[in-house]
């Protein structure tokens, strides 16, 4: 089950999802829209490997907007900092973006009890579109859990301060089980 607008409310009144700065305008009936941080990171590796540390550039959207281009991979980053304790957050684009030909996160779009954190945006359009700092580019909705939560996200990504380039290379962290 899906929580509505109502119910993330709620929830954030009692603590039990956290998303900072938080404006009621951006409540929808059952998801929270979340904006985009102005930085992006671009790679500027031809190739990709998966088991390496990846070189990229850091880029600023400018007030006046960037024009995405087809074939170019974008990170970017929410500028809302969320923690979730007792739900499953996903993240989506926003339809309105989708009608632009923008994917604003390509894959892995559920995320963990206990996620904290900005989440990390994979955007990349079919054709050239502008798109500015602060645009409300994605939601996030919150999914009821079946079952006793026994374990809790602390993983690569943890606690992520803005975008963050994929850790894949980086060997997984302890679970609280293993400490």
């Amino acid at each position: 089950m899906i929580l509505t607008g109502e119910r993330i409310k709620r929830a954030i009144t009692t603590g039990e999802i956290l998303i900072s700065p938080f404006t009621k305008e951006q409540l929808n009936p059952n998801s929270y829209n979340l904006r985009l941080d102005p930085t992006l990171l671009v790679y500027t590796e031809v190739d990709l490997d998966a088991k390496d540390d990846n070189r990229y550039k850091e880029v600023t959207i400018p007030e006046k907007g960037l024009v995405l281009e087809p074939g170019e991979l974008y990170l970017g980053s929410t500028y809302e900092y969320t923690e979730t304790h007792s739900y499953i957050p996903k993240i989506d684009g926003r339809s309105s973006m989708g009608r632009l030909g923008v994917f604003v996160h390509i894959t892995a779009g559920f995320g963990d009890v206990g996620f904290r954190g900005h989440w990390t945006l994979e955007i990349a359009c079919i054709k050239p579109v502008r798109i500015y700092p602060m645009m409300e580019i994605c939601q996030i909705s919150y999914h009821m859990i079946l079952g006793p939560i026994t374990q809790r996200y602390d993983g690569r990504y943890q606690n992520n301060d803005g975008v963050q380039p994929s850790r894949l290379h980086l060997p997984d962290p302890p679970t609280s089980q293993e400490q």
